[in-house]
């Protein structure tokens, strides 16, 4: 029976970087799970691979058919902004092993649906004040930057990825990302024990 393994963390934590390292990291033979968003696409992603991007009535349309696995929303500065998952028949846990990038509520929703042997949780950890320089130098690289969202988004992950809220879904293991190499190597050590 496959797993899904959830890579979570704030924003900045470097969640992009490993999600790639680890999807192209044949030994794991990981499959990716693309979720949807309605937020505007970044200058460097691509459609169907970050995300697929999505409106609110392609979202709607989703619900109406029962195909929304889990759901959540960010009130932005620029209007609520919308991720999930879709039952798209992305997932075949007879056949494969799963990575997503993910948070702490849809790591929730997604144990409670598909029962919680089936869900593990990576959790990337990173000092915040290296996040925050690592959002600044991102954020100035884009075509239009944002910061009132990125001092949203930093705040909003300290509150959402609190040592509590941690706790009450029972992730007390962390990935610290201060040396990118270790950090992935110290992950893929844990899923092939899983695996």
């Amino acid at each position: 029976m496959g797993k899904i393994f959830c890579l979570m963390g704030k924003s900045s934590s470097g969640k992009d970087t490993i999600f790639k390292k680890i999807r192209d990291d044949e030994e794991l033979n990981l499959k990716p799970i693309v979720s949807y968003t309605t937020r505007p696409k970044r200058t460097n992603e691509t459609n169907g691979v970050e995300y697929f991007f999505i409106n609110e009535k392609e979202l709607n349309k989703f619900e109406k058919e029962d195909k929304v696995i889990e759901k959540r929303v960010y009130h932005t500065v620029h209007g609520d902004w919308y991720y999930c998952t879709i039952n798209d028949e992305q997932i075949d846990l007879e056949s494969n092993n799963y990575l997503l990038i993910t948070t702490l509520e849809s790591y929730k929703s997604l144990k409670d649906y598909f029962g919680e042997d089936k869900v593990y949780p990576l959790y990337i950890h990173v000092e915040d004040g290296i996040r925050l320089q690592r959002a600044l130098d991102r954020e100035k690289n884009q075509e239009n930057p944002n910061f009132d969202e990125l001092c949203r988004r930093f705040l909003a992950d300290n509150r959402d990825f609190s040592k509590e809220n941690l706790s009450a879904l029972e992730i007390n293991e962390f990935y610290t990302n201060k040396e990118l190499e270790e950090c992935i190597n110290n992950i893929k050590k844990d899923i092939l024990n899983l695996i």
